[in-house]
């Protein structure tokens, strides 16, 4: 096991891209665990805290629209924070960041446990998505120092294989912890993980990016980079792709509780159950995409059928909306729901595969970008979802299927997945 600190390079002399780290079997399942312990930051900030939306609503006395902008807050938070935090581990390395923006995440999680209004709140949150966005753009960063191809694709689905354990607990235990304390008892869930997470990043995550390879040069070297990326027409296209359906999936993440316990009349426990099974679809299908389609099926094969299922279920949930089929009720609309949010195991991991591949080096940009577009389209998609109130579910289907649209638009338009395997990597003045 390498000394805390020291890189992995360092520790197996270069052999990097198909393996975890070169460190041995076990480093390598213990690195796999810890990032996936990081990415799983997102859905632990946002889907644990998805049951307590309503009760948040009656104990700060303020409307749904603008509870929901604590979602919104926490995204932009996460994006912004992304384009600091990535270029910088790219000239830091990627643990002196890391430690420190988990270190942040902590402190700002224990400030929204303590926030007296909506307004204190949402300030809080962003401050939180703003620093929890150090363990989201690193850990991408630090797969595309030790991965390249379809072992990056494989290695993504094995991120959402753990990861997704996140979605699946977080509003099942949201929804139980809320059976014993308020929403504020969240929070203070989410300090010890933040807390536990840190500390094992301090005592075993070593350094993926040599002094080396890292850039030299502050703001503007971090600026021309990003500039060299975004002049890719193929990464920006996927980082669009990723943008949009993330939105897709977000904007049912910020409808679904009012839709699913205000409109349809499931209780807490019962929505965090429909949010469970959800995931697991996604998580399931994420493992079909990464131990059967990678290698065997063209990534933009996969990825546009992955959009065409995302389509078909959005355009289902939009005329179950309108009555084009009567009342449904709930089981119907959690079909379509499970079918739209499975399909992301595909969209998810083959989106951030097929930009990283682009990108030999300036990986901390690149996943900044990727990572900042997801998460700032996602912001901007969710106060949309409410724009019409708690009473309809028209809103969440019309972004939903606008979003991956779009998304498909892009893919088709700038990524031209017709000459799929012949571009050479992006960017390359962005690394060097």
């Amino acid at each position: 096991m390498p000394e805390r600190g020291a890189s992995i390079s360092d520790t197996a002399s270069h052999t990097r891209p198909h393996t975890p780290t070169a460190g041995g079997r076990r480093t390598g399942l213990l690195v796999t665990l810890v990032l996936g312990g990081l990415t799983a930051t997102p859905p632990l900030a946002l889907d644990m805290y998805l049951p307590a939306l309503p009760e948040v609503t009656d104990a700060l006395h303020a409307p749904a629209a603008t509870v929901q902008l604590t979602l919104t807050a926490c995204l932009i938070g996460m994006a912004l924070g992304q384009l600091v935090i990535g270029p910088m581990s790219d000239r830091l390395g990627r643990r002196r960041p890391l430690l420190a923006g988990l270190a942040v995440y902590v402190v700002a999680t224990a400030l929204c446990a303590v926030a007296p209004n909506v307004e204190t709140l949402i300030a809080f949150r962003l401050v939180q998505g703003l620093a929890g966005a150090a363990g989201i753009v690193i850990a991408r960063a630090v797969v595309r120092d030790l991965y390249d191809g379809f072992a990056m694709a494989r290695f993504f689905s094995t991120l959402m294989l753990i990861s997704g354990v996140a979605p699946i607990l977080a509003p099942l235990l949201g929804g139980q912890i809320l059976r014993f304390t308020d929403w504020r008892g969240v929070f203070v869930v989410l300090i010890v993980v933040g807390a536990a997470l840190g500390g094992v990043v301090w005592a075993r995550l070593p350094e993926t990016l040599p002094p080396a390879e890292r850039h030299g040069g502050g703001v503007g070297e971090a600026l021309r980079s990003m500039r060299h990326l975004l002049a890719d027409r193929a990464f920006t296209g996927y980082v669009l792709v990723g943008g949009f359906a993330f939105a897709t999936l977000f904007a049912y993440v910020s409808a679904s509780p009012f839709v699913v316990q205000e409109i349809y009349g499931a209780s807490p426990q019962t929505f965090s159950l429909l949010f469970g099974a959800n995931s697991i679809g996604l998580l399931v299908v994420g493992q079909i995409n990464g131990k059967i389609l990678v290698g065997r099926v063209g990534l933009d094969l996969v990825l546009g059928i992955g959009l065409a299922v995302v389509i078909a279920a959005a355009t289902a949930l939009l005329l179950m909306s309108l009555g084009v089929f009567g009342d449904v009720g709930l089981v119907p609309v959690a079909t379509a729901l499970f079918v739209l949010m499975s399909a992301m195991g595909i969209t998810m991991p083959n989106t951030q595969a097929l930009a990283l591949m682009r990108v030999r080096r300036a990986a901390g940009s690149a996943s900044a970008l990727l990572g900042t577009s997801t998460f700032l389209i996602g912001a901007l998609a969710s106060p949309l979802v409410g724009i019409a109130g708690e009473d309809t579910a028209v809103p969440m289907a019309v972004v939903q299927l606008g979003a991956a649209l779009v998304a498909l638009a892009c893919f088709v338009g700038m990524c031209r997945p017709w000459k799929a395997g012949t571009a050479p990597a992006a960017a390359e003045g962005a690394e060097h």
